[in-house]
C-alpha cells in the first residue's frame, strides 16, 4: 500500500509541475503582451514565448493522460486568467498610498493588461479547446502513431486560431494589427517545430516514470495514464 501511495504521489506531482508551467506561463504572457518587442524583424507581443509553451504541455498531457485531462487543464487555466482579472482590477481601484509614485506607469501597463486578459479568454478558450480536439482527432486517424504529426497538425492550425483572435480583440485601433498576427504567427509556427522534440522526450520520460513505478508496486501498467 505504501508503494503504491508512492507511485502515485510521484505521477501526480508530474501532472501538478506541467500545470503550474502551463497556468504561469498562461497568466505571465499577458503581462508581457503590453510589450511590442522585435524579433528578428518581427513584430509580436512580448508574451508570445510564454504563452506558446502551454501548447506542448497540453500536448503531453492528453498524450499521456488523455483527452477528459487536457480539457481540464484548459478550463483551470480560463479560471486562473477570470481570477487574475479580478485581482488586477481590484487593485486599480483601490487608492494608491500618499508617498507612492508609480501610479501613472502601473495603471498604463496593467490597465492595458486587463483588455488584454479578455482578448486572451476568448482566444484561449477557442484555440485551445481545438488544440484538444484536434489533437485527439490526429490521434485516431494515426492510430496512436505519428506523434510528431498531431502534435505540429493541431497546434499549427490552434495557434493560427488564437493569434488572430487574440491580436484582433487586443490590438485593434491601437497597433499595427496585420503586421502584428503576421510576426507572432511566424514565431509560434518557429516554437512548435522546435517543441516536438521536447513533446516527444517529456512523453517518454514520463511514461518510463510510469513502468517504474508500476513495476515496483507490481500494478497494471495501464493505470490512470488512459
Amino acid at each position: 500500500m505504501e508503494k503504491d501511495e508512492k507511485a502515485i504521489q510521484r505521477e501526480e506531482k508530474i501532472y501538478i509541475l506541467l500545470i503550474a508551467i502551463f497556468v504561469g506561463g498562461l497568466v505571465i504572457a499577458g503581462v508581457l503582451a503590453s510589450k511590442i518587442v522585435n524579433i528578428a524583424g518581427l513584430i509580436v507581443p512580448g508574451g508570445v514565448l510564454a504563452y506558446s509553451i502551454t501548447f506542448p504541455i497540453t500536448d503531453i498531457i492528453c498524450e499521456v493522460w488523455g483527452k477528459k485531462r487536457g480539457k481540464y487543464v484548459v478550463f483551470s487555466g480560463f479560471i486562473t486568467l477570470l481570477v487574475v482579472l479580478a485581482l488586477i482590477r481590484l487593485t486599480l481601484i483601490f487608492p494608491k498610498a500618499s508617498f507612492w509614485t508609480g501610479e501613472e506607469a502601473f495603471t498604463k501597463i496593467l490597465g492595458g493588461t486587463s483588455r488584454i486578459i479578455i482578448a486572451s479568454f476568448i482566444a484561449y478558450l477557442v484555440s485551445q479547446y481545438h488544440d484538444v480536439w484536434a489533437f485527439h482527432f490526429w490521434r485516431k486517424v494515426t492510430k496512436g502513431k505519428h506523434l510528431w504529426l498531431r502534435n505540429n497538425a493541431s497546434t499549427f492550425v490552434s495557434q493560427f486560431i488564437d493569434t488572430v483572435v487574440f491580436i484582433t480583440i487586443a490590438f485593434y485601433g491601437v497597433m499595427p494589427v496585420f503586421t502584428l498576427i503576421k510576426g507572432q504567427y511566424i514565431i509560434k509556427l518557429l516554437i512548435a517545430l522546435l517543441d516536438t522534440p521536447i513533446v516527444y522526450f517529456g512523453v517518454w520520460l514520463i511514461r518510463r516514470e510510469k513502468k517504474d513505478e508500476d513495476r515496483h508496486s507490481g500494478s497494471s501498467p495501464t493505470g490512470s495514464f488512459r
